[in-house]
């Protein structure tokens, strides 16, 4: 497949897409697949297969053929993060590993933060979402406006900002964070007052273990403040003996109830360091699915609160993205410089 059969031709739909590949679920597929679907067979049902290996076949092939690489969040569905995805992770060490990567095109697994990310890191690539529906109730509860307010307000006080934000909102921060470097983040600057946007549960989860005063502002993640204290005690009646870690996106009432809190990858490392018999992974719910793959001897009690957002990007649209071009991400260029500083200082540190 040559990439300047992707640009002459118009729109071509994932069914349409496999048709002109030639690429149509058989007997021979099932056995050159096997291998893949054998590493996930334990939490996709096999009759789901014939439908997702056509598509995982396409998007592999296609991916070499265009130079193009694959980042998948933590939080994607299996087909999605074992069996296409070349770079895997939480966003920080996604945003790490795309400032490195070596392809024409990366293909972002993600919401549109993530994507942005990419971009900032890579203004010379050529930088795909398969869905732009894939937003994050994060991102969009503060504009850069507010930030600009809140400096403002509060002269003189340096803003870290949550990647789960705008390129806007980033560019007028003095410096980004994950949930995975947060405190670190906030304990290596100088001033007694840190600007903290726009995660309040992260916010307060930090000021915790802070000597810092944290000004905070009131962005939730969706699915996060939906565990309550009361569920966790549930849980912990129903099944005895589990082991529950929460994300700090959760509420500090969540997770003082819990036995551990990280960054998406910190929960799975824990997972893997500790082998717990019983383990329910406080996020979303696809983690636990991704996760159980590499540790078959956990059991995973599983809440299942989804992100709508995430849930989006599917193979199929994902085929389209490349074979069409769609979706491409674009920052206008003045944002992007200040927005890659604030990033840039963050992967640094």
């Amino acid at each position: 497949m040559k990439e300047q059969n992707t640009k002459n031709k118009d729109f071509l739909s994932g069914p349409e897409i496999l048709k002109e590949m030639n690429i149509s679920w058989s007997g021979k597929m099932l056995e050159e697949t096997a291998d893949q679907y054998s590493k996930v067979s334990r939490v996709i049902p096999e009759v789901e297969w014939p439908f997702f290996a056509p598509y995982i076949k396409a998007i592999n092939i296609l991916k070499k053929d265009m130079n193009a690489v694959i980042l998948a969040h933590n939080y994607q569905t299996p087909e999605i993060f074992h069996c296409i995805s070349d770079i895997r992770g939480d966003s920080l060490q996604l945003a790490k590993e795309a400032g490195n990567v070596n392809a024409d095109i990366i293909l972002q697994c993600g919401v549109h933060f993530m994507a942005e990310t990419s971009k900032l890191l890579n203004m010379d690539k050529t930088v795909l979402i398969p869905s732009m529906e894939a937003g994050c109730s994060l991102a969009e509860s503060i504009t850069g406006e507010d930030v600009r307010k809140i400096k403002e307000e509060n002269p003189n006080i340096p803003v870290v900002t949550y990647v789960n934000t705008s390129a806007e909102v980033k560019a007028e921060s003095d410096i980004c964070c994950t949930s995975s470097n947060a405190l670190d983040i906030v304990n290596s600057l100088e001033s007694k007052e840190i600007i903290f946007l726009p995660d309040e549960y992260l916010a307060m989860n930090i000021a915790k273990e802070t000597k810092k005063k944290i000004i905070m502002w009131k962005g939730r993640c969706e699915v996060h403040e939906e565990f309550t204290p009361e569920e966790i005690v549930e849980f912990r009646e129903n099944e005895p003996g589990v082991k529950v870690i929460a994300h700090p996106e959760c509420s500090p009432e969540v997770v003082a109830q819990s036995d551990f809190s990280g960054s998406t990858s910190a929960m799975i490392n824990w997972v893997k360091d500790n082998q717990p018999k019983k383990v329910l992974m406080v996020t979303e719910c696809s983690m636990s699915d991704n996760i159980s793959v590499e540790n078959p001897n956990v059991n995973f009690v599983r809440p299942c609160n989804l992100c709508p957002h995430m849930k989006t990007i599917n193979l199929e649209n994902i085929l389209e993205s490349l074979w069409n071009k769609k979706t491409e991400i674009k920052i206008n260029p003045e944002i992007a410089i200040k927005a890659k500083q604030a990033i840039v200082k963050m992967i640094e540190l």
